[in-house]
């Protein structure tokens, strides 16, 4: 039976990306893309849980090459549209053109249990009950609150954020919660990140992470934890939440909650910098973290 230290579940996507000044592109990610590359930065054995078109297969390289192992189902890749109205990266515009449809208990392999995240683009692929039956086979459970809050509009293809009925009972499930600080707000109604933090944690997550423009939250057992992303441009913002999750959980696995969100802002700072995955080195990182000048 195979055995991991993260499974990542979601979808690849190909995002056409409107910033607010500067021509369109396109980006080739998804949360299936970003976070496992980012994990897979520290050694960690990863796997990803994804589907992928016949013609998006170039999107599989990146994940052999470190070492990714991949469970595959042959679907439409998932495309979706970003416009950025506003210079703030926090406040976007999101169209779902191509969905990728729904993940159940049947699409997990054989493993042992491990930390397994769930990352989607829209509240159409993760079901609370596969969340309960990934529970019931002993794996701890992560999850990027997007994959919920994020509806999407039959007619227009636009995604707005909206509060869930069941959120208390997700989040009791979850080891790990991470949002941005448009989704937190959605779910408990101010824009103060510390509040943010203070009552999501009253829903009974153990450990949530809250990412800004700024730079990123964590909170555990009461206590907040905040560092400054570093990043001298936002030209590959596209990604931001998926990188961070995926560098901090697998940083998550051995060290303290303080050293995972530095190493995480770190190597997101770095990613932001430029489009596409982040492609440096643990040095890298490590450089980041202990320049006195980017602190």
């Amino acid at each position: 039976m195979a055995s991991y230290d993260i499974v990542f579940m979601g979808h690849l996507a190909t995002a056409t990306v409107v910033p607010f000044e500067g021509p369109s592109f396109v980006e080739k990610g998804g949360p299936a893309f970003f976070g496992p590359l980012a994990a897979s930065c520290l050694g960690k054995r990863i796997a990803a849980i994804t589907t992928v078109a016949d013609g998006e297969r170039e999107l599989l390289d990146p994940l052999q090459k470190a070492g990714v192992d991949l469970y595959l189902q042959d679907r439409e890749t998932a495309q979706i549209r970003v416009i950025h109205p506003k210079p703030s990266v926090d406040e976007r515009r999101i169209f779902l053109v191509q969905r990728g449809g729904y993940f159940s208990i049947d699409d997990v392999p054989p493993m042992d249990p491990c930390l397994f995240h769930l990352g989607g683009l829209s509240d159409r692929e993760f079901s609370l009950e596969l969340m309960r039956d990934l529970k019931a086979r002993g794996f701890s459970l992560s999850v990027d609150m997007q994959s919920l809050l994020w509806h999407v509009d039959d007619r227009t293809q636009a995604i707005r954020l909206g509060d869930i009925r069941e959120k208390e009972e997700i989040f009791r499930l979850m080891d790990f919660v991470k949002l941005d600080v448009m989704e937190a707000k959605a779910l408990t109604g101010t824009d103060v990140i510390k509040d943010q933090a203070r009552l999501l944690e009253g829903l009974g997550a153990s450990e949530i992470v809250i990412t800004s423009a700024d730079g990123a939250l964590a909170r555990n057992g009461g206590r907040n934890m905040f560092t400054k992303f570093t990043n001298k441009n936002t030209r590959g913002r596209t990604g931001r939440g998926d990188t961070f999750t995926g560098a901090y959980l697998a940083c998550r696995l051995d060290h303290s909650v303080e050293d995972s969100l530095r190493f995480a802002t770190a190597l997101t700072s770095i990613k932001m910098e430029s489009t596409g995955p982040f492609t440096g080195s643990l040095e890298d990182v490590i450089g980041r973290m202990n320049d006195p000048f980017e602190r």
